[in-house]
């Protein structure tokens, strides 16, 4: 009897956690510009993790019998370079390629950085309060009231040109949007039924900050962290277009933009694609944080 019992106690768990993914994917696939957003960034993935494959050329390696070339179906174009060439002999399209796993690289990475320092510094400013809470909030003014791609600039010229530092540098400067969403998250929870009984059972701050309030924090933080996901790709093909982010030659979207700038009038194809690719990422990520929005808002949800 007693072994039974014991098999059927997961049951309910696993039930209640089919039943809430089924309501996630419910509210989430009602919004469609979410869904294709999401086809576009799992087609974006598969594209970054099969690059060796799927790109038809070496990402920097100069042919110099193909100078400029335009894409194969303009006069003058060849089946060879699908996309054309830039302005050394690069294929085009296996940069773009190759290009992809740079951006997905960045966007998790800067992500990572500013939800791990954000989560943390958020967590000790709503617990403790008093000047604890006022010393981190003023340091988070102070980040906020600069332009972001300004005081990115100023950081990665303090660290130096690259495309590591450009991420430290973005991921600084998106930390305050976690630090304040968690800090109002963790303040309205603190003096909730369930985290006083924990600290009456027991639990130091620091279990009741990561084990109690942290998991009733994160569906905001979810959605942060997914428009930060675009904003850091965004940022860092502006520092790649100003010199400061990725150094060529190194197939970066926004590296592409700076290199091919004094071709805009001849060589469309150059400016295009990539601006084209950042467009798209960009575009998919911002439309999968909206059905994140609603799917996880309960005040967004439809009856």
């Amino acid at each position: 009897m007693s072994d039974r019992t014991a098999d059927a106690t997961p049951a309910p768990t696993q039930n209640a956690t089919v039943a809430l993914l089924k309501e996630f994917w419910f509210y989430f696939r009602e919004n469609r510009g979410a869904v294709v957003g999401l086809f576009v960034f799992a087609a974006l993935v598969v594209v970054a993790l099969l690059a060796p494959l799927l790109a038809p050329h070496d990402p920097i390696h100069q042919y110099r019998d193909a100078l400029l070339l335009p894409p194969f179906w303009q006069e003058g174009g060849r089946i060879d370079y699908v996309l054309g060439t830039d302005a050394v002999g690069r294929d085009m399209l296996s940069r773009l390629i190759y290009g992809t796993q740079f951006s997905l690289f960045i966007g998790c990475m800067v992500v990572a950085i500013a939800l791990a320092g954000g989560i943390l510094l958020g967590l000790i400013s709503g617990y403790f309060g008093g000047w604890v809470d006022a010393v981190i909030m003023r340091i988070m003014d102070v980040i906020l009231s600069f332009p972001s791609l300004l005081l990115a600039l100023v950081l990665v010229a303090i660290l130096g040109p690259g495309l590591m530092n450009a991420m430290i540098a973005i991921g600084i400067i998106l930390q305050p949007h976690f630090v304040r969403l968690t800090r109002a998250s963790v303040m309205s929870e603190r003096s909730r039924d369930y985290v006083v009984a924990a600290r009456v059972a027991g639990a130091g701050p620091l279990r009741v900050m990561i084990r109690t309030i942290l998991p009733n924090c994160l569906a905001p933080l979810i959605v942060q962290a997914t428009l930060a996901f675009s904003s850091a790709i965004l940022d860092a093909a502006a520092l790649g277009f100003l010199g400061v982010g990725a150094q060529p030659p190194t197939p970066e979207w926004g590296t592409m933009l700076a290199e091919a700038r004094e071709f805009i009038l001849r060589a469309w194809w150059v400016v295009t694609f990539p601006g084209v690719a950042i467009l798209t990422t960009v575009l998919a990520i911002n439309l999968i944080g909206d059905g994140l929005r609603d799917a996880l808002d309960p005040k967004l949800k439809r009856s």
